[in-house]
């Protein structure tokens, strides 16, 4: 019998596995036998890529880091630090959505990973670059990534049940209309999303007139 062109396992392959069994059933989905199942393959074979299951979710993690757009910091672009902030904000808040389950090992932080860590030296060094003083740079990569992190875990609006009765005047005289934000749930954490996140950068342009000023 012909070998086959390709192996019948690869690292890629894994992660792509893994991935789409987080995003179709959460974290504690992924084990290494229900992944080798699901490729078709002898569980011990998974251990010539990953060593345990946590290796494979880092791994999902920053197939995930790699998605968001990176280039409004790469030289020559032409967008100011505020407009590349907001749009790689945009491109990163997007990926998170996409991929929801794997926000709590993303917030850890990026560890060894090589996208997340290429993503935090783009951040830190566009911002150093414009003129931000180092502790700010940083400071002001982590403030971005509390924001984002924190607008992927969880939607508002989709925290409201669709059931008038849930919200009694006499208890909450002011959310008599709360039962409606859950058919609205896409536009109104959208919106709230981009409302925060030109206060962030309003408030960060205040203080970088300061900074160009010298106080």
């Amino acid at each position: 019998m012909a070998r086959p062109r390709k192996p019948l396992l690869s690292t890629d392959r894994i992660v792509l596995a893994a991935r789409e069994l987080v995003d179709a059933e959460g974290l504690a989905a992924v084990s290494t036998r229900r992944l080798a199942a699901e490729l078709g393959v002898s569980g011990p074979s998974l251990y010539n890529h990953f060593r345990t299951k946590d290796e494979i979710l880092e791994a999902v993690a920053d197939s995930v880091s790699a998605q968001v757009d990176l280039s409004m910091f790469e030289d020559g672009d032409g967008r100011d630090w505020r407009t590349a902030l907001h749009d790689w904000a945009v491109s990163y808040r997007a990926a998170l959505r996409d991929h929801p389950n794997i926000v709590p090992v993303l917030a850890r932080g990026p560890g060894r990973r090589p996208a997340g860590l290429r993503l935090a030296d783009a951040v830190y060094g566009a911002m150093v670059g414009a003129g931000w003083p180092p502790a700010q740079a940083t400071s002001i990569g982590a403030l971005m990534r509390y924001f984002i992190m924190g607008s992927a875990l969880g939607s508002f609006a989709g925290g409201f049940v669709d059931d008038a009765s849930a919200y009694d005047p006499a208890d909450y005289p002011h959310l008599g209309q709360a039962h409606l934000l859950a058919d609205q749930q896409e536009k109104i954490d959208e919106r709230a999303f981009e409302t925060g996140l030109q206060a962030l950068l309003d408030g960060l342009g205040e203080q970088f007139a300061g900074v160009e000023e010298g106080v």
